[in-house]
Parts: C-alpha cells; structure tokens; sequence
C-alpha cells in the first residue's frame, strides 16, 4: 500500500511539472518544489538499486550538493526556501506560508535515506493537495488548514516515531552505518543524507591520521565521564540498556569505540537524526546527529514554522499522542540512561539576518508554547525520572576554526584529558573560602561594567555540608570549576560581557541586570534598534519567558584552556562547555540539579552540597508547572574582564579569589601558571 501511494504520489506530481493549470506567478514555485520531489525520486531508486555503492568519492559529493543546492548561502536570495524570496515572487499571503512547506518538504531528504516510504507518501500528498488548491483558486486559510491537518493527523507518526527513535536501540540506522561500515573508505560519510562539507571530510581525514591508542583515549574520557555521572550522583547505572550518542558527521571513528565501551557497561547505542520538521524540531538547534548546516540563516529563517500549527488543540493533541507513545514504549524508556553529547566548535559566529517575511509566533503562541514545554517535561521525566539518569558533554573543533585547524585539534584532546585531581584540590581551596561567605561580589574590569552579588546558600553544619560542587571532568568534560545554586532573594547587580557565543549565536555587549536574582532587564548591540536586540535576547536566551532566575553561578579554573583560547585567537569561538571553565560564569534558568533536587550530591572530600534548590525550583513540591523554565544558558565572564572577585563574610570581612584577571586566594596560585605573559 506504500508503494502504491509513493508512485500514484510522484506519478501526479510529474504531470504537474508541464501543466500550466495554476495561477503564472505560482507556476515557478510548484515546478521548483516539484522538481525536488523528482530529485528525490530519483535519488529513491538509486539507493534501492544500490548505484550509490558503486560511485567515487566525486560523484557522491556532486550529488550531496544537488539535493542541498537550492538553499546554499550563494543563491539563497533566490530560493523559494527563503521566506523573503517567496515573499516578494508570491505575496506576503502566500509567501511565507509556501516557504514553509518548501523546507517541511525538504526533510524528505532524511527520509529517503531512512527509507521511510510512508513519510514520503505523506508529504507528496500533501504537496498534491495544495497544488490542487491551486488549480482551483486558492484561499491562503485552506491552505494554512490544509498544512494544519497535516501536522494534527499525522501527529501520531511523526511525533511517536521521534520518541522511538529516542528510546529504541533497535531502531539502528545510523548505527549500522558506523558499525558496518570501512571508515577508512570516507564514501561512508554520504550514507546518512546530511550535507557534507569539507569540514566533515577533513575531520574525518585526521581522526584517521591519529593513532588507535589516541582515539581510545578520547572514547574512554567521554564514556568515563558518563559513567562517572552516574557514580557521583548515586544512580544506578546497572538499571539502564540504553545510552543516546549525539555527535556531528565525521567522528564515526571515535563514536565506534565509544558504541564499544557503552555496550562493556551494558548500555545499547540510540543515535537519531536531528529532527527535520516542523512537527520534531525545536526552533533552529541541533538536538541528535547531524551533518554540516547547508544554511543557518535557513535554519533560522524556520525555527517558527510551527505558527502555522500552535494553537490550544494542537497542543493537546501532541501531548496526547506523546503520552500514549510513552506508555507504549514505558520499558524502553525507565532503562534510557540518557544522552552523551560530542559537540564541535569553530565556526564563524552567526549573527542572523531578521527578516519581518519570516513566520513568527505570535504573543498567545508564545504563552502556548511555554506552556507545551513545561508539560512535555514533566511528561518525559515521568517516564524517563531526571533522578535516575544522567550526561556527559565534551566538544572538539571543526576545520573552520583556523589554518591550524590540527594543531589546535590535538590541544583541546590535551585539555579534555587533563589531569582532574590536581584541579580537584585546588577547587577545595577555593570552596573552603567560598563556605565562609554569605555572599560573593563580582566586578568587571578593562572595560566590563559587572557589579553583581551572589547571594550564598546558609551552612547548618560547616564539617558535613558545603554550597559548591567541586566539579572535575565527569558530566562536564574538561575540568573544571565549582558552582552553586544562589540565594535569588538578596542577588542584585550588572552582568555584562563584551562578547559571548550562546546557543550557536553570538551575542555583542551583553547586559542582564538582576533583582532578586530574577532577570529585570536585559540588553546586547547586536543591532541598530534597542527592541531588536531585546527580542534578540528574549527568544533565545529567556526562550520566550517573561524572565528567568540566576540559577547557578560558578567560577571556571581551567586556565590551560583560557591560554589555548588566547593563542590561537580563538576566544569567540570556543563552546560553552568550555568557555564556562575560562571564568565565572553565569546560568539563566534552572539550576544544575533541576528534576534531582532531592538527590543528596556530595564532593569527594565526602561533604554534602546542599545549595540544590532556590525559591523557584523548590515550588517543585507545590505545582511542578511554576518550578522550572525548561533551559539553562551559561554566561563567562573572561579572566581579562575580572577587577575582582571575593567573599564576603558575615562579619563582613572580604576574602578575593581573583584580582585584576589573576587568582589570589592562597592554594591557587598554580592556576596562574599558564596565564602568565597571556594579557599583561
């Protein structure tokens, strides 16, 4: 029956291309998609006939390109995939509405590779449907209609499948891939139907130059680190049978080895695909495996797409099908240990092009959409207990970061693979201090306006209890910081930073005044016009949210890093994961023991942290609904931006930490060494 669907789908859609049956100024619009839709017919029977196993290197790359040349930056002026495009060759009524389904349609890609038919059976007919619309005379709330009742009947394939593909081991398509195939044949790379650039050959090409031992040894850190999540948590990690590995293309080799360590543990690989449609995807991340990213302005141009769709019913109705694919699949999912993520850095910072084409969420959407994410967590963690899994995060470059792209290379595995008990005494002696305070006051300096107190968690008994987590390389690879939760009430000040990278989009001259330590006003100069820069920094880093707590404040001691990063003039260009151990630094949202609060976490000198909570989280126990916003964005501070940082006692005396970029307490002057000559 899928088949029958599949070829009366392509067969109609063939016929469209030489009909002139609709409107001249549509014509060229459903030609171009359709087209696509031929292209990936196309590339269908060559991968069933298995033509593609017979093509060079060349060959694969130059169809690579085709199925992703309609949306590349140098012709995405003129893409029907560019909102603004669409808009001015079709209308603002029918511009970014056909836009939309055009880059909905273009997941096709991902699933003719998967092989799933009846995805693309779906798809077709919607295009035929639309199209027929067309022919009739169209009215642009059919169509918005007809896009709606896509996403709603469909809901229970798209949206259930996406939580299988999160749970199920058995669903393997890319980890046959890695499994099975000769990784030193890098033809391989073309089997997954991601874009492939240069930057994932050349990846490639220098894990393979590295020796087995090297690989191993970045494959143990990450899995160790999972591992160790587990341990210093107290979660069973015996419980679990599944783990999820999330990496960009062109690491296959060390995600091999490290399928190899997960199943010593008893863990079964789950490695799924970024999402593709408007149904799966969160606004522009990356959330699963990936390849290059053909286009971010592309990406960024859809991330609301689902403004065609949010409205109450379509929110319960995706709710309601992903409680019954839970309940479905409640076994599998009480044994998902959680994910690994190896995340890679380097790009040139993307600062997006707003356009007024594109579709947006409107101010009752947004409220849904908050809303949705609350209740899907809360949904996830009943069936996936965030007390009873856990992570771990490490990033490597990619090409782009520099000429000396290899060298740079092998000193982030020097850094991801430093030795932690050295950093786990010297972040004691700075938790020691920290214990005193009842507050800590941080102030910029060249230039950095900060002027902000952290209120301090109160200690009941000094000998078994602390407020900082001695952080080393477990969850969070590399080394190293210590980190809180804050008091809000009695946190007050300026955060500023001159430059900083979140959430793949930088971000100039930020600024987060805090009362309360609640975010009361916030700004950037990004952009010409203030409000500009305040939606900027409202969608991506309040994710929408009226405003969010401080919910952690931590100081980084990973001055290796920070030195590397100066070097190689690469300071806007490293990942949080690292940046956050380059300085203090500052979270907007939950803290870091969100879903876990309970838990009782101790430092390896055997005391308890019990700075879990803050007055939002803890409202956990009275309405889940208002304890949690559902993200957690860091902010560093750089040392070179640093006058000062102390405590301040409840006597009132002073103890500093750092002066003028360098650290001052007694017992951590060792981490000075690498800084000395860097900014002086």
């Amino acid at each position: 029956m899928k088949e029958l669907r599949y070829e009366l789908a392509v067969s109609r859609i063939r016929e469209m291309m030489d009909e002139e049956t609709v409107e001249e100024k549509f014509r060229d619009y459903f030609r171009t998609v359709g087209a696509f839709v031929l292209l990936i017919d196309e590339t269908n029977q060559k991968l069933r006939s298995g033509s593609f196993e017979k093509y060079s290197m060349e060959e694969l790359a130059a169809w690579n390109a085709k199925l992703y040349e309609d949306i590349l930056p140098d012709v995405y002026d003129r893409s029907y995939g560019n909102p603004a495009y669409a808009t001015e060759k079709l209308g603002a009524e029918y511009g970014p509405v056909l836009s939309a389904l055009y880059a909905e349609i273009r997941g096709a890609i991902a699933y003719v590779y998967e092989q799933k038919i009846e995805y693309l059976d779906i798809l077709f007919e919607l295009f035929v449907e639309i199209y027929n619309q067309f022919e009739e005379g169209p009215v642009v709330k059919n169509v918005q209609d007809t896009i709606y009742w896509y996403a709603s009947d469909y809901c229970d394939v798209f949206v259930a499948d996406r939580i299988l593909d999160q749970v199920d081991a058995s669903r393997s398509f890319a980890t046959d891939i890695i499994r099975e195939s000769d990784l030193t044949d890098l033809r391989y790379l073309y089997s997954f139907g991601e874009y492939i650039s240069a930057s994932e050959i050349r990846t490639a090409r220098h894990l393979l130059e590295l020796d087995e031992s090297v690989i191993a040894k970045m494959a143990d850190v990450y899995t160790e680190g999972y591992r160790i999540g587990f341990v210093n948590t107290g979660k069973d990690l015996t419980k679990k049978k599944s783990a999820n590995i999330r990496y960009v293309l062109g690491f296959e080799r060390v995600v091999k080895k490290a399928i190899e360590n997960f199943e010593k543990m008893g863990l079964s690989p789950v490695i799924y695909r970024s999402g593709v449609s408007m149904l799966t995807k969160r606004q522009h991340l990356k959330i699963g495996y990936y390849g290059a990213i053909a286009n971010k302005q592309y990406e960024y141009d859809h991330r609301d797409d689902q403004a065609l769709l949010l409205d109450k019913k379509f929110v319960e109705r995706k709710l309601e099908v992903m409680q019954t694919t839970y309940e479905h699949c409640k076994d599998l999912a009480r044994v998902f240990a959680g994910p690994a993520c190896i995340e890679m850095f380097g790009e040139e910072p993307f600062v997006p092009e707003v356009k007024e084409e594109v579709l947006t969420l409107n101010e009752k959407q947004q409220e849904l959409s908050v809303s949705f994410d609350s209740r899907q967590s809360q949904l996830v963690n009943t069936y996936i207990p965030g007390d009873e899994r856990s992570f771990t995060i490490i990033a490597y470059p990619v090409p782009e970061i520099g000429d000396k792209y290899e060298e740079i290379f092998d000193e982030i595995i020097r850094i991801n693979t430093l030795d932690a008990k050295v950093y786990e005494k010297v972040q004691q002696t700075l938790i020691d201090a920290l214990d005193q305070g009842t507050c800590v006051r941080i102030l910029g300096g060249n230039g950095n306006c900060t002027d902000l107190t952290v209120q301090l968690h109160s200690l009941k008994d000094r000998e078994k209890e602390t407020i900082f987590e001695n952080c080393v390389a477990d969850v969070n690879i590399p080394v190293g910081e210590v980190f809180t939760s804050p008091v809000l009430e009695g946190t007050n000040g300026l955060l500023h930073v001159s430059k900083v990278y979140l959430n793949e989009l930088q971000y100039q001259d930020l600024k987060i005044t805090f009362a309360n330590g609640m975010i009361a006003d916030y700004n950037c100069k990004n952009f010409e016009r203030e409000l500009e820069n305040k939606e900027y920094i409202k969608e991506h880093v309040l994710h929408r949210q009226a405003t969010l707590p401080l919910g952690e404040f931590a100081i980084g001691t990973n001055t290796t890093a920070y030195v590397a990063a100066k070097k190689y003039g690469i300071e806007d260009k490293m990942p949080i994961l690292i940046a956050e151990k380059m300085g203090p630094h500052f979270a907007v949202g939950d803290t870091c023991y969100s879903w876990s609060e309970d838990i009782k976490v101790y430092n390896p000198n055997g005391k308890e942290i019990i700075a879990r909570d803050n007055s939002v989280s803890i409202l956990r126990k009275e309405d889940v609904s208002k304890a949690y916003y559902h993200c957690h964005t860091d902010i560093t501070i750089p040392y070179e931006e640093l006058k000062r940082i102390y405590v301040i006692t409840a006597d009132g005396k002073e103890i500093s930490l750092i002066e003028n970029g360098e650290f001052v307490l007694p017992g951590t002057e060792i981490l000075n060494e690498p800084l000395k000559n860097t900014y002086k």
